[in-house]
């Protein structure tokens, strides 16, 4: 059997090395108090009138500086590219709002001509059904209870009663002056016109200025350290001034489709519904069902069928598969940062903060309090509660499902890092440091004897489900290699990689050395053995008793390996070789003290084993395997000082007494 087994496979992506090492415990996150966060949401829901504008201004901001920056390298000076951007940019939503107010007053207009196909199929909604149609029905069970509550609450008729008098009809003719009339027409755009011209200034004052901005951004919060805060600010505007940018080229992309296609269909205003889809698919979730309600609603009014109707839907339901699935993996994939649930959280905090505006503005907003969450350890907390990075180490969330007591989730845990990893590195980067994890908990104190059997049981459990991937990576090694593929040894881990050996014809002994959780991971080094093609047999701590070794069946067994979790159990691993070797004096005995850190110095684990007399100590999942299925003779047991010494002394003894 080929032996192709390596050691350290990583991905090819960047940085999944680093979340597959087993690194120190995180840091505690710390929490704000509830002071701090009811009085920041207070300042924002009450200040919203200054807060606003400024929130609306930065995120501008952040998207017109790459124009900006393209303008000046072009050799435009720099206030004219500043004003240039701008202008256009307001501009382009001036327009955009003046062709939507058109569209909107034509199709007020229009509304009474589609009167008669609505009450059609009303109609045609009332003969569906047996018996009188749903919409009769209700229809019905509402008049009766109006008229049941008409019935209650009407007073009895008094004989003395007069006859009502007819009402006298009315009409007031109120004579507005010029300036009133005005006043009524200019006197609601005040507000939303200072606004928009506030904004304006702001965000040209922020591009000329942007520079010094950030000076004083990092001299007042960061300047102990400039390097984290200029990560944050360049990762912050990369992140907020691509998504707004991807995500209206997305939204181009998806709204000219959709307009040309309603006008193809006949629908009035295909304009008005293309611009509207384009500006509510800024709306996270919900803004594209809104979207596609309305256009839907005037198909049913053009058309006396229902065909329209359904052409309309699938054209919308086509077009936001192709851009949810196809467009926007391409342009931008899951840049944002923020996971699914902290979206729709964000939109409901912002709407509720800011109103519609705060809607819109949710997604780049709470992109910003992200990366100042990631960058920033005082606000960490917002990058683990939005963020849609792991928040647990692999090891550390696969204790925790063992811990847990759910076997098969841990298994879907282990088997999509088996898409991309061998076994061998699966056990030595993850699964060995989880159960390290539980042996420190089990030194602490924290963790009782039922906890400890749980684990180790839900550990044999995974092991013993992971016994199809081992099957196949066997079968993997043991089919031909491929003559047109040339082996890359770099392609994945980007090191050398160290060969595991063939393990045919070779027999060998897995035992844990002192407790139930080193029984797992012999178990998890038997599974790795058993790849590379070796004869496995299996022993619990408890065979290792003293009065049990002599019941082992060694008979045939080349290499015993027992190993602990549990570092200082050195005299025990001592007592072990020499009870196992007493046993069987041709057996090769060998010690693992599984580490989560890089493996020990081979010298340090050379002179170890020499002195507690084992063929080999090891410290991970490959030294193991290496170990285990080495060629080399056994080392013989040695004798200790006070038996060499009473050999010593009988055996002079002897060659006394022979003498006289």
């Amino acid at each position: 059997m080929a032996a192709n087994r390596r050691n350290g496979m990583a991905s090819p992506a960047r940085g999944l090395e680093d979340i597959l090492s087993p690194a120190a415990p995180h840091p505690r996150t710390s929490l704000p108090n509830v002071a701090t966060i009811v009085t920041t949401v207070a300042a924002l829901y009450f200040g919203r009138e200054v807060f606003l504008p400024i929130a609306i201004a930065l995120l501008l901001t952040f998207a017109l500086a790459p124009l900006v920056s393209a303008l000046k390298r072009a050799g435009v000076p720099r206030i004219a590219a500043v004003i240039v951007s701008v202008l256009g940019a307001f501009a382009a939503l001036a327009l955009f709002s003046f062709i939507v107010a058109t569209q909107v007053s034509e199709l007020a207009q229009n509304i009474p001509v589609y009167q008669a196909n609505i009450l059609t199929k009303v109609r045609s909604l009332k003969e569906t059904g047996v018996g009188g149609g749903i919409i009769a029905r209700l229809s019905k069970v509402v008049e009766r209870v109006g008229q049941e509550i008409d019935r209650q609450e009407t007073p009895p008729p008094a004989a003395t009663l007069e006859k009502p008098r007819e009402p006298v009809p009315v009409e007031i003719v109120s004579r507005e002056r010029p300036l009133e009339v005005l006043q009524n027409i200019v006197g609601p755009l005040i507000s939303p016109l200072g606004s928009a011209g506030l904004i304006i200034v702001v965000v040209i004052f922020m591009l000329l200025e942007r520079e010094d901005l950030r000076d004083r951004f990092i001299r007042l919060v960061g300047y102990g350290d400039l390097h984290r805060t200029t990560e944050a600010l360049q990762d912050a505007g990369k992140r907020v001034g691509r998504y707004l940018l991807m995500q209206l080229v997305v939204n181009i992309v998806y709204a000219v489709p959709i307009a040309a296609g309603l006008w193809v269909l006949g629908i009035p205003n295909a304009l008005l519904w293309g611009l509207l889809a384009l500006g509510l698919r800024f709306v996270p979730y919900i803004g594209p069902a809104i979207g596609m309600l309305l256009p839907l609603f005037l198909a049913l009014a053009v058309a006396p069928g229902w065909s329209l109707v359904l052409w309309t839907a699938a054209l919308f339901v086509v077009m936001e598969l192709i851009t949810g699935n196809v467009v926007e993996p391409w342009l931008y994939g899951s840049r944002t940062g923020l996971s699914s649930l902290a979206i729709i959280v964000a939109a409901i905090f912002w709407t509720w903060l800011w109103g519609p505006l705060g809607l819109v503005l949710s997604t780049p907003l709470t992109v910003c309090l992200v990366v100042l969450g990631r960058h920033v350890p005082q606000f960490e907390f917002l990058d683990v509660l939005f963020g849609n990075e792991p928040v647990l180490e692999p090891h550390a969330r696969l204790y925790q499902r063992l811990l847990a007591g759910d076997p098969d989730e841990a298994t879907d845990h282990a088997e999509e890092m088996l898409e991309e990893k061998y076994l061998v590195e699966f056990y030595d980067k993850v699964a060995i440091p989880a159960l390290l994890l539980g042996e420190q908990d089990r030194a602490r104190g924290v963790m009782g004897d039922q906890q400890r059997r749980q684990v180790a049981e839900s550990a044999l459990v995974m092991v013993a489900n992971l016994d199809d991937s081992a099957h196949e990576e066997a079968e993997e090694e043991d089919g031909p290699p491929a003559a047109e593929e040339e082996p890359d040894d770099k392609d994945r881990s980007g090191e050398d990689e160290t060969e595991l050996p063939d393990g045919t014809d070779l027999s060998v002994l897995c035992t844990g050395g002192r407790g139930e959780l080193d029984d797992a991971a012999a178990a998890m080094l038997a599974q790795v053995l058993e790849v590379q093609g070796t004869t496995v047999s299996k022993a619990g701590f408890a065979d290792m008793e003293p009065a049990n070794i002599r019941r082992l069946e060694l008979e045939g067994i080349d290499t015993v390996v027992v190993g602990f979790l549990n570092r200082d159990s050195v005299k025990h691993a001592r007592f072990l070789v020499r009870r196992l070797k007493r046993a069987k004096a041709a057996l090769r005995v060998g010690i693992v003290f599984w580490s989560q850190g890089p493996n020990e110095d081979k010298e340090a684990a050379a002179k170890l084993a020499r002195d507690i007399n084992a063929d080999f100590v090891a410290h991970g999942m490959v030294d193991a395997v290496v170990g285990a299925l080495s060629n080399e003779p056994p080392i013989a047991l040695k004798l200790v000082a006070k038996r060499r010494m009473r050999r010593q002394r009988a055996t002079s003894q002897k060659a006394s007494a022979a003498s006289t």
